[in-house]
């Protein structure tokens, strides 16, 4: 329940660090292990990737 709890709460948009207070974790790697990467996030995540990598244009192999 608690890992469904912290990928829901994160697929709300809920920041990572605001999971791991919530779940009482004093680290931050702990929650990353109770977060799981559904469709929703996996698709969130390519969309934020590309948009960054369409700001690169390349010229000769040098990013400008």
């Amino acid at each position: 329940m608690r890992h469904a709890y912290a990928t829901h709460l994160i697929e709300a948009g809920v920041e990572l660090t605001e999971v791991q207070s919530i779940l009482g974790h004093h680290s931050i790697l702990t929650t990353v292990r109770y977060t799981h990467l559904t469709d929703q996030t996996r698709h969130h995540a390519i969309d934020r990737i590309n948009a960054l990598m369409d700001r690169f244009c390349l010229s000769k192999g040098t990013p400008r």
